[in-house]
């Protein structure tokens, strides 16, 4: 059961992350840390982190395609 924030019982202080290799959402004693990203405050953040990777990764590119832009 979740509290007023999203931390759920048993996600070690509402560390949540989200697992590459199966695509799913799980808590601190899920799968290695190499294959998952996190941690996140929230379940619903962690099962919103592919779209917030995309997110700064489109930002990045951005800034990264306006400081390579030459100087005029």
């Amino acid at each position: 059961m979740a509290d007023e924030e999203g931390k759920e019982e048993g996600s070690e202080e509402g560390k949540w992350y989200y697992c590459l290799d199966h695509k799913t959402v799980e808590d601190a004693g899920g799968c290695r840390s190499l294959n998952r990203f996190g941690p996140y405050p929230t379940r619903q953040a962690a099962e919103n982190a592919l779209q917030t990777v995309a997110d700064r990764n489109e930002k990045w590119d951005e800034e990264d395609r306006k400081w390579n832009e030459p100087e005029q």
